[in-house]
């Protein structure tokens, strides 16, 4: 049975009852629960000896013509999805018990969370940030799980942790897809069903990329090109971004060498937008 704490007094008590005996993990969530949440919850669980996950939308991340409102919240489907995993607890505060009447300190990284989906939606990562490191401080994990899809907020996390000496691992799960090719995403239920016929290209662009990659293409530009090519056949897909960038800084790059890089894109289909990367690299 999954101990459900709506309130930052119910998470400290459970904190303190705890101790330091246990190995705890932690998942924070928005919630739409889908088998990529629960595969983090797994992972969680193989590096842990306790597991919490978070569910909050964080008002903070969301700017003000974005889908805030119309977030999926299907509580009881995901407690059920807690409780199959074997989590043990879940964080589920209001939006007035995380930030309080007045709060006005916020959490700015000023590099990595600039290019990509931070020049597209600004002020994201800052929300991002700020609730992490709230949840963080709350929670006091030993290892907290993110998803590979979310790889600009993953690389933010880490840059924030290092530079705030915050002491919790951060470990990235990987993306898990469709049959398809489509990364899960909580968003995917807004697709209309000629635009998730056209979603998987979007994968699609990222392993004619990673091809071009195995085959010897090392140039940045050369290789987004192709990548951009590959979704210029769909109609309906409105691109935002096609980029080659460093896998940690996200900043550009001259060419793919050794540190590799990452594979990002990000298009609206409709009024959904979604996103996807592919890391690349010596290995491939």
């Amino acid at each position: 049975m999954t101990i459900i704490l709506r309130d930052k007094a119910a998470l400290k008590a459970w904190r303190k009852a705890l101790g330091t005996g246990a190995r705890l993990g932690f998942v924070p969530t928005m919630g739409a629960l889908h088998a990529g949440h629960v595969s983090l919850m797994e992972l969680a669980r193989e590096r842990a000896d306790v597991v919490i996950a978070s569910i909050f939308v964080n008002p903070l991340q969301f700017g003000p013509n974005e889908d805030l409102s119309r977030y999926p919240r299907p509580i009881e489907a995901d407690i059920e999805k807690l409780e199959a995993a074997g989590v043990d607890a879940l964080f589920l505060p209001s939006v007035e018990d995380m930030y309080p009447p007045g709060a006005s300190t916020f959490v700015d990284e000023a590099m990595v969370s600039l290019p990509l989906c931070g020049a597209e939606r600004p002020g994201h990562f800052r929300g991002v940030a700020t609730v992490v490191l709230k949840l963080f401080n709350l929670v006091q994990p030993d290892v907290a799980l993110f998803g590979q899809k979310d790889a600009q907020q993953c690389a933010v996390i880490e840059r924030m942790v290092r530079d705030l000496d915050v002491p919790v691992e951060i470990v990235r799960g990987p993306i898990v897809r469709e049959a398809d090719g489509l990364a899960l995403s909580s968003r995917n239920v807004y697709l209309s069903p000629e635009d998730r016929a056209a979603a998987p290209f979007l994968y699609e662009s990222l392993a004619a990329v990673a091809d071009a990659y195995r085959a010897g293409e090392t140039d940045p530009e050369k290789l987004a090109s192709i990548g951009r090519s590959v979704l210029a056949g769909s109609e309906r897909i409105a691109l935002q971004y096609w980029e080659v960038r460093d896998p940690q800084s996200l900043g550009a790059i001259a060419k793919v060498g050794a540190r590799g890089a990452l594979l990002a894109v990000a298009a609206h289909l409709g009024t959904t937008r979604l996103i996807d990367n592919l890391p690349i690299g010596p290995e491939d």
